[in-house]
């Protein structure tokens, strides 16, 4: 008996070595066509047009992708918003004004880099052409920064900002997920895009002004029936925090039903007054 355990026992360790070798294989030829191909066929970038003879699967240049202007340590402590000049004072936190008014329903916000220049075309690439790997490479400084943060950014699930329904079948993707997939498997964390659902859609216009932005996603958001979110700390991943109107839609709708706290995550922060009320700033 003991004896035909043992041989079972050997047998699969045999077949998960070999599953595992099939999978290094199959890593290691994807990885040498990649470099195969930028050989034979070399491709320019896709902002700078610069010939990319490297194997990277990320279509962008290693120039493009060191211009992104990363977004500087003093910022606000809650939503991330650079706060140039000014410093920390004993242990009184770092706010903004529109968090010292408790503006947004998520606990803390931050960003990778500014919503300009380059970085504005390689987010198009990402929201227009689903360029995975470029996702993947986003994810990778997404991680970075939350290792950065320390304890202040833990989470135990990642959601990425759900698409209206028409818009998402149109598209046939949500470019969020495009960060949060890869995120959530660097992380080790579970990946629930079906937790959050939009409701409503976003208005057609192209430029939205600051109140419309805010009205736009008012109750815009919930949660899915039978979602388990109770006591989670939800992780929201986003390509871009404008306004933040957004995050703070979402946070609401998470927070009603029963997240412990929400930590919204974005690859672009633009530079603009968050709010409809310019005189707060």
């Amino acid at each position: 008996m003991a004896g035909g355990n043992s041989s079972g026992s050997t047998a699969a360790e045999q077949r998960k070595s070999v599953r595992g070798w099939i999978r290094t294989g199959r890593g290691w030829l994807a990885g040498a066509s990649d470099a195969l191909v930028s050989v034979f066929f070399p491709a320019g970038c896709r902002i700078c047009e610069k010939l990319l003879t490297g194997a990277s699967r990320v279509p962008l240049c290693v120039e493009c992708l060191s211009s992104f202007e990363r977004v500087p340590d003093t910022i606000c402590e809650i939503c991330g918003r650079p706060l140039p000049g000014l410093a920390r004072k004993d242990e009184v936190p770092l706010l903004c004004p529109a968090c010292t008014s408790k503006t947004y329903a998520f606990d803390r916000a931050r960003s990778f880099a500014f919503y300009k220049d380059t970085l504005v075309r390689a987010i198009l690439l990402l929201k227009f052409e689903q360029i995975e790997p470029l996702g993947a490479w986003f994810a990778e400084r997404l991680a970075e920064l939350m290792k950065a943060e320390g304890a202040a950014m833990a989470a135990d699930v990642v959601v990425p900002v759900p698409l209206y329904r028409e818009r998402e079948r149109v598209r046939g993707y949500n470019q969020a997920a495009l960060l949060s997939k890869p995120l959530a498997r660097k992380l080790r964390l579970p990946h629930k895009a079906v937790l959050l659902t939009r409701a409503r859609p976003r208005p057609d216009k192209q430029v939205l002004s600051l109140e419309e932005r805010w009205e736009s996603v008012r109750g815009a958001f919930a949660t899915r029936s039978g979602s388990q979110v109770d006591s989670k700390r939800v992780l929201l991943i986003d390509d871009v925090l404008t306004t933040g109107a957004t995050l703070d839609a979402c946070a609401r709708a998470l927070r009603e039903a029963g997240a412990k706290s929400v930590i919204g995550l974005t690859v672009a922060r633009a530079v603009r007054n968050p709010l409809p009320d310019a005189r707060a700033w």
